[in-house]
This record gives structure tokens, sequence and C-alpha cells, in this order.
């Protein structure tokens, strides 16, 4: 009897099945209206059947939310692999830029684009392209990327997550069976840290278009062992034809790019939540000085006969303090990174010294406000102390960048529909979205990191935060690509 019950339901089921084929055979073709309109015969027949039969690609973002499943394990798995590409012994990770394990974890990449179905290419500094192709490939495509260079004895997830959770993000994407419209790409970028040649987010400035950084890297830019940019990336399989204007992109070239990142800071996990949504980042400038006095022996040279060119660099120091904390703005900070002095014997007084300054605010008049004052503070010291100020050069003074409102809208959208907790907040760290939101439409997602750690081998998010950042990639490239 069992048997015979079992059949009827069998043949039941596989009438059901016959009729659902033969219904969506006569259903017309679908429009970019229809993407987001379920067809009312399709929700009869999920109805009728109580199972979703939506065509691949033809998600209601609920729906697609709700078939979004990240390989945590093998995410975390790839992390650790590509962390063994590196100069410092784990849990360290030092990966400066077209060294041997640069190149190595280059290659790392490049191969998971390729298991995933994306067409690879190069451009002639190494930034890394991986594109999924859409149903209008003549469209401008979405993108989203982070970079994989790290500083020395930093940790395994700045920047990393944003690449391979990417990766995975086009993955989880295709599981799901959804099928983008616009085509989307992810790019690998070169450089973002300016530890070998000095210069941040390289890669990105220059498809950003900066003619200024494309002449000095083929004639001034050398690293601290005198190597040229030319040469360093000619020994990583670059630079070939020395054109770098062929990297610029024209603005326009994406409908947005949206990039995930540790926050780097410890405000997400202080106050429990899952989700940042970056509405600003931070303009940054960086400066260097350098005073020179007379030097002399340590026990010799009276105190009032010396020109100390240290204590000229340490006053400097505390004039930088000074002054951010005189905008009375949380938002102004500046550090002094690097300081150096000449020869650095113990019994010598110092003859010269080097000072590398940081200082950033979203608010870009604050914060040249306060370079003029590190400047006028820097002459005031050169001249009571008795040293020469023989160099003030701003290296780079970079606007702020403001998120658009669209991919904001999509991003909050995502983290909601994923049933996310979120907050609209600021990047205080640059990223390469600073200079990828002067060609495209920008947006930046941020997850929790251990303690706000990250420049160090402490440096964590959990599988759980990474998956929940994926997530909210995922479905906002998805919602970015029928746009």
């Amino acid at each position: 009897m069992e048997s015979l019950e079992s059949k009827t339901r069998f043949c039941s089921v596989a009438l059901l099945l016959l009729l659902i084929s033969l219904l969506w055979s006569q259903l017309p073709s679908s429009s970019a209206q229809q993407q987001h309109e379920p067809n009312p015969t399709i929700r009869t027949m999920e109805d009728f059947s109580g199972y979703p039969i939506h065509e691949p690609g033809q998600f209601g973002s609920i729906n697609l939310a709700s078939s979004l499943s990240v390989d945590a394990p093998g995410l975390q798995e790839q992390i650790e692999e590509l962390s063994s590409f590196s100069d410092a012994p784990s849990p360290s990770v030092t990966r400066v830029l077209y060294t041997d394990k640069d190149v190595s974890a280059r290659r790392y990449v490049k191969n998971l684009m390729t298991l995933a179905g994306l067409s690879v290419r190069e451009d002639a500094v190494g930034n890394i392209f991986g594109k999924w192709d859409g149903s209008e490939p003549s469209l401008p495509a979405v993108a989203t990327g982070s970079h994989i260079d790290a500083i020395p004895y930093s940790g395994k997830y700045d920047g990393v997550v944003g690449v391979l959770g990417a990766i995975e993000a086009i993955n989880v994407l295709k599981r799901s069976g959804f099928k983008p419209k616009r085509s989307l790409e992810i790019i690998m970028f070169t450089s973002e840290e300016p530890t070998r040649f000095g210069i941040s987010c390289l890669g990105s400035r220059l498809l950003a278009g900066s003619k200024e950084l494309a002449e000095a890297l083929k004639t001034t830019v050398v690293d601290g062992q005198n190597v040229s940019f030319i040469e360093a990336a000619k020994s990583a399989g670059y630079a070939e034809d020395e054109h770098f204007s062929s990297v610029f992109l024209k603005k326009g070239s994406y409908f947005a790019f949206i990039e995930l990142h540790i926050e780097q800071g410890p405000i997400l996990e202080d106050e429990g939540l899952d989700i940042g949504v970056v509405t600003a980042i931070a303009a940054p400038a960086s400066l260097k000085v350098e005073f020179e006095g007379n030097g002399g022996h340590a026990g010799a040279v009276l105190m009032p006969y010396r020109n100390d060119a240290g204590l000229a660099a340490a006053e400097l120091a505390l004039a930088v303090e000074k002054h951010v904390l005189e905008s009375e703005s949380i938002d102004t900070v500046g550090t002094v990174g690097i300081l150096e002095l000449h020869p650095g014997a113990i019994n010598s007084i110092p003859s010269k010294s080097h000072l590398e300054i940081d200082t950033r605010d979203i608010d870009e008049a604050r914060r040249n406000t306060v370079i003029k004052k590190i400047q006028e503070s820097a002459n005031t010291i050169a001249r009571k102390r008795k040293v020469k100020l023989t160099e003030f050069k701003i290296v780079n003074q970079d606007p702020p960048a403001l998120s658009d409102k669209l991919v904001i809208k999509k991003m909050a959208e995502a983290s909601t529909e994923l049933n996310l907790s979120h907050k609209m907040m600021i990047s205080r760290a640059y990223h390469d979205s600073l200079f990828m939101a002067r060609i495209s439409p920008m947006g930046m997602i941020f997850i929790p990191c251990y303690k706000g750690y990250s420049h160090k081998p402490e440096e964590y998010s959990s599988p759980e935060d990474m998956s929940n950042g994926v997530k909210v990639l995922s479905l906002t490239l998805a919602k970015l690509s029928l746009d």
C-alpha cells in the first residue's frame, strides 16, 4: 500500500514539474523592468508548488539575499595561504611591491580569479583585473577590489579581505544562480601601501589619471636601495613599454566601485555592529621635513653653543600635536611616523634630522590650515635653534572623497535585507577608493576587526564578520549590476 502511495506522489510531482516546464517555456523573455518585478504567472506557479522557481538572474533582492551562501572556511583558508607569501615569519606579514613574495602572491590571486571563471588581465604597473561579463557588456561595469601588499610586520587582513572577499562574492552570486546585466569586475590594486617608493595608492592614483605620477615613475622615483621604479617593475614582469599613461581610465569607466575592508578601528566591535557603510574618506597629506645643524662631540660642545638638529625635530613633532589639537575637531589627526637622526651615535650631537609627517581630516580646508601652521613652526624653530630648514616638502595633499548617494543606498539596503546591523561612518584611513572616486561613483563596506587592530600581526577579522561583509558586497554588486 505504501509503495502504491509513493508511486502516486511521485507521478503527481512529475506531472507538476512537467506543467511548470511547459508554462515556463511560454513566458516572454525578461527585460530590465521584469528583473525587478516578478511575473504574475511565476508567482502563481510558486504559490501552487510551494517552491521558488525564479529563473537564475530573475531574483528580487529579498529572494537573492536569502540564497547567498559564503564558503567561510574556504575564504579563511585562502587568507592563510596568501599570508604565507611573506618576507616575515608568521603571524606577521611583509609583502612589498615587486618583490619575489609579491610576485608569487599576485600569481595566487590570478589563479583564484581564473578558477572563478573570470577573464584576467593586467596593466603596465600590475593592477590586476578579473571580469565576469554581464548580459549587456557594453554598459559600464560595476567594480570592486582592494590590495594585497603589506607593510613590514603587519597582518593578514588589511586589503586582502577586499580582494579574496570580492572573488568569493562573485562565487556566491554564481552559486545563487544570479546573472548580472552589467559586467562585474574585480581590481587588485598595485601598491596601496607606500612602503617601497613612498607613494601610497600608486595603482589607483594612476588609474585616476595622475600625469605627474606617471612622469615621475619614469624618471625620478627610486626606493631606499636606489632601485628605480622602472627597474623594479621590469623585474616583476611589468612596465615593458614604460607608457604608464596607458593605465589611465576615463571618468565613467565604471558605473560604480565598492571596496570591502576591515574597519581598522574599534567602533563597529565596540558598538556590536555588523557593517559600516562608509559615507566619506578623510583627506590625507604627507610632509617631509629636514633640519641641518653643526653637530659635534656630545661632551665637548657646551649647551649654549649647540645647533642641534635633533632637538629641532623633537620640537616640531610636539608642534604637530599642538596644531592638530588646536583644530578642536576629533576628525583632525597628525602623526610623526618617521624621525631619523644623523649620524645616529650616542656621543654625537645630531647634525641632521629627517621627519615624515602624516595629517588627515574630512575637512580639506581645516587640514590645510594645520599644514600651514606646521610649516610656520618649522621656520620659527629653525631660527630659534639656529639650524637650517633644508627641506619642507608636501609629498601629497589629496582632497577627501564622498561616497555616492546611490551606492550608499544600495549598501544600506543590502545590510537591511540580510538582517545585519549597520551604521553610517567615516573612513579616517585612506584607501584606493579615495582615488577611484575621481573616475566612478564610490562606496565602501567596513567589517569589524579585533580591537580595531591593523598594520600589526594581531590584526584579525572573524569568519562570521567576513562572511557578513561578503554577503553585503555580493548583494550590493547584484543591485548595482541590474540598475
